[in-house]
Formats: C-alpha cells, sequence, structure tokens
C-alpha cells in the first residue's frame, strides 16, 4: 500500500540553505518541488525589465495592472535533476539569480498584490499534496495546516558567507560587503512587511543550520519527516 503523501513547508531566512533541503528531501520521496522564491524573482526580472522598477521607486500601479500578463511555470530539466523557472515561457533560471534580482525581490514581493497571485498559484499546486515547498510564508500563509513545517535560520555573516561563496564559484563579481548588505536589507524587509511578513509557525520546528553542513541539515529534516509518514499511516 502506498503511503499518504504531506505537504513539507520549508521556511526562513535567505541563503540558509532552504531550496538545497527541499529539493534533497523531494528526490528522496518523489515529491514535487517549489521554489516559491523563484516566483518572486521571476515577477521582479519582469519589474526590472519593463523599467517599473528602480533602486529608488516601484510604480506599483503598473505593476499590479501587468500581472494578468505575467506568467511564472516551472519546467524539470532531467540533466540538472531540478526545475527551472519560465517567465511567460522563457528560461530565466540564471536571470533571476543575479545579485540585482536579489536587490530588488524583497521589495517586490512585499506588494500584496503580487503576493496574493502567487500564493493562489502555490495553493493550486499543493491541492494533491506530496510537495516540497519552501519560502517565506508557507506555513503561515500558503498552508497553514501543513503536516510538517521546519523553520531555518542562521546568523547573517554565516549566511552573507555561504552566499558569497556560491556566487564567487559561478564567477559573479561581488563583494563580500555588498552580499551582507543584500543579506541584512532582505531581512528587514521580510520581516517588518505588513502582509505575511517572515515569521517563525507557532507548529515549526526551528533549525539553525549555521553549524550543520547540507547532509546534517538534510538528516534532521527527514527524521522529522518520516515520524510524520509513520503517524499518517
Amino acid at each position: 500500500m502506498n503511503k499518504p503523501k504531506i505537504i513539507i513547508a520549508i521556511d526562513g531566512y535567505s541563503s540558509t540553505g532552504k531550496s538545497t533541503i527541499a529539493k534533497m528531501i523531494a528526490n528522496k520521496l518523489g515529491y514535487i518541488y517549489v521554489d516559491t522564491g523563484a516566483m518572486y524573482r521571476a515577477i521582479a526580472l519582469y519589474a526590472m525589465q519593463n523599467e517599473i522598477i528602480s533602486e529608488d521607486i516601484i510604480y506599483k500601479k503598473k505593476l499590479i495592472s501587468s500581472l494578468h500578463d505575467i506568467d511564472v511555470s516551472f519546467k524539470y530539466n532531467s540533466d540538472l535533476g531540478f526545475s527551472e523557472t519560465y517567465l511567460n515561457r522563457k528560461n530565466v533560471e540564471k536571470e533571476i539569480r543575479s545579485i540585482e534580482v536579489s536587490n530588488n525581490v524583497s521589495r517586490i514581493a512585499a506588494i500584496s498584490e503580487v503576493r496574493k497571485k502567487l500564493v493562489a498559484q502555490q495553493q493550486l499546486i499543493g491541492l494533491n499534496k506530496g510537495i516540497v515547498m519552501d519560502g517565506r510564508d508557507i506555513g503561515t500563509v500558503v498552508f497553514p495546516n501543513a503536516e510538517l513545517k521546519v523553520f531555518m535560520t542562521a546568523s547573517a555573516h554565516i549566511r552573507a558567507q555561504r552566499r558569497y561563496d556560491e556566487m564567487f564559484k559561478k564567477g559573479d563579481d561581488i563583494t563580500y560587503e555588498a552580499v551582507l548588505e543584500n543579506v541584512m536589507t532582505r531581512d528587514y524587509i521580510d520581516t517588518t512587511r505588513e502582509d505575511s511578513p517572515l515569521l517563525k509557525a507557532n507548529d515549526a520546528i526551528e533549525i539553525d543550520s549555521a553549524e550543520l553542513n547540507v547532509e546534517e541539515t538534510f538528516d534532521e529534516v527527514y527524521q522529522y519527516i518520516k515520524q510524520k509518514l509513520e503517524v499518517k499511516s
């Protein structure tokens, strides 16, 4: 008999390893993985490409009126082993990971109309369960009844160093100081926005990934998953 499927919500601060762990879990369980951060990044990229956002201003009315023209989707890449992000049917997986998009995404994600559009899309994806979704408000807003909620954290300095190392390997021309500033700015915007701020759900399991490597973090989360699946069986 097949085991019942559950929803696994992984929330937390940027660069805590949420996406990496979520992908590993999805692969292990054969679940669908959804990177909600990529969805907000795609809309931030659209805003940048269409001169809707700059360093100083966001033309909110223009963005809101354009939302019906924005299609964000995912397509599985068997060579890479994960789904890539598409904006209006164009692969933008590389573009949305730039520091420029990172500098704008939290401001875009703070707009209620943007959140409403994407949350509705995320909830549709999870109707049949069997998903792992990571973001900022998955366990509090998108799936408040998720069977397992994980909240990941680590100090800003450690997260900035991880992000800097990752970007350096890719050949990006960026300084650690710039990455740290980005991390701290995003933390502030994410935790203080009026609509769906980043916070730990009351029933979420908190994991500090500062002292854990990827395998150790995965093992800890997976133990909780096995417990949940045994209860559901």
